[in-house]
């Protein structure tokens, strides 16, 4: 019964916060002693609370069958989405880092304990390394730059700048050099959490090893918690007139390395790292409309955020039900899957055009607004602008067709047709992230 009481909890939440999202209530800004609200970490919200509902209706073929594991598996969704959520509307910037770092706890325990293989191990412990050897010094900068840990909150009201920029004040020389380097402390927990190319190692081990509900919250979610850092950071603290050539560094080092880690995608055979890896692309491209430092980037910011965490939540969803039907991830084992299962090859068409930026999709519209907003800051890095855009839908194509044509292996097991519930599932993935087009204020006015 706890399954279902707790599904049930969990979609109650996620209609009622959709609805007041989408009325309008929700994006107004509030803040409080605790909480802070406004249009960015509310649409965040949502989307942690529709994640989280969608992983319980995704696992139940898998973790059902060992019903000793039930309770501790919804329990593990339950506590993580309470701390995800708790981690959007916090006000204080030390509970902000607790229930940021929080987070990994029960994304850690989905892994060891639903993961599929032994490998899973050093998937977890990559993604703690990864995550929490960037974040220390984060912490420090933090404890140091405040006389009281009890205040030092993301108040509108009172920038966070001159609490972190004190340590580079007066004309000396070094000043800026101390500048480049709170900046990169500053933003290095994010840009791995993102991930950023280079410290990305991490996110294809985890995603190939995690469950599907463990996929599916590291693409849906726990990405965005980076992407969310940044904006707040440059938001409320006044990084980006703080900032000079290390930001241009870092502009042009997620640039090109979203069209390598999009090249990479060719040569993939697993099914969920292609799908991880195109995750670090978009991310990447998410990033340059960040580091852009202008009002139209972070639009696209918060929409590319948002049409990815439900459209890679798809795919992944879409790669367990392959795995579930031919027992294997191997793009060469999962061929001709539109001869033996019409319907799911359908649902693979149209999340693969999601995930190109074809209308009318909320990731067009967020492709739109980041184009004039990184040409701007730099006309040289048009290029791999358009390469990131292209090899995105190169490597879609790419994905929808080496697992829908061809021939299928004959060791196959037989397919029947897919159960109500995953076509309920991969029906709340499509609606919203088409729909939102038609309520684009949500990305649009939230900055202040």
């Amino acid at each position: 019964m706890s399954w279902y009481f707790r599904l049930w909890g969990l979609s109650l939440g996620s209609f009622v916060s959709l609805i007041i999202l989408w009325s309008g209530n929700l994006s107004l800004v509030s803040s409080s002693t605790w909480f802070f609200s406004d249009g960015m970490s509310s649409s965040l919200v949502v989307l942690t609370w529709w994640i989280s509902m969608l992983m319980v209706v995704a696992s139940q073929s898998s973790v059902k069958v060992k019903r000793n594991k039930m309770n501790m598996f919804t329990f593990c969704i339950c506590s993580l989405n309470l701390m995800l959520v708790m981690t959007f509307f916090s006000c204080n910037v030390i509970w902000f880092y607790v229930f940021f770092e929080a987070s990994l706890i029960p994304t850690l325990m989905l892994i060891l304990a639903w993961g599929y293989q032994p490998e899973r191990l050093q998937a977890g412990m990559y993604m703690m390394l990864y995550t929490v050897t960037a974040s220390l010094p984060l912490l420090a900068l933090i404890l140091l730059s405040t006389n009281s840990i009890a205040i030092f909150s993301f108040d509108l009201k009172n920038s966070l700048s001159v609490s972190f920029m004190h340590f580079a004040q007066g004309n000396n020389p070094r000043s800026e050099l101390v500048k480049e380097i709170v900046f990169l402390v500053s933003l290095a927990a994010f840009l791995v959490k993102l991930p950023m190319f280079s410290v990305h190692l991490w996110l294809p081990k985890a995603h190939v090893e995690a469950p599907v509900a463990g996929s599916m919250i590291l693409a849906g979610i726990l990405l965005k918690l980076g992407g969310y850092g940044l904006l707040r950071m440059y938001q409320f603290m006044s990084l980006g007139s703080s900032s000079g050539v290390l930001k241009d560094i870092i502009f042009c080092f997620a640039m090109w390395g979203g069209v390598i880690t999009s090249f990479i995608c060719f040569r993939q055979t697993d099914l969920k790292s292609l799908i991880a890896y195109s995750s670090v692309g978009h991310m990447s491209l998410m990033l340059a409309g960040v580091l852009s430092n202008s009002s139209w980037g972070w639009h696209a910011a918060l929409g590319m955020m948002l049409a990815h965490g439900l459209c890679s939540s798809a795919l992944f969803a879409l790669a367990n039900y392959n795995y579930e039907k031919s027992g294997t991830r191997s793009l060469v084992m999962n061929k001709g899957m539109l001869l033996m299962c019409p319907i799911i090859s359908m649902w693979w068409f149209l999340f693969c055009v999601v995930n190109m930026a074809a209308p009318p999709s909320i990731n067009l519209l967020s492709e739109i607004l980041v184009f004039p907003s990184v040409i701007f800051s730099s006309i040289w890095l048009s290029f791999p602008l358009m390469m990131m855009s292209f090899l995105a839908a190169v490597y879609s194509l790419f994905l929808y067709v080496s697992t829908q044509h061809g021939g299928f292996p004959k060791f196959t097991f037989s397919f029947s047709n897919m159960k109500s519930s995953a076509l309920l599932l991969l029906f709340l993935h499509y609606l919203p992230v088409n729909f939102m087009i038609m309520k684009a204020d949500i990305i649009c006015l939230w900055v202040i």
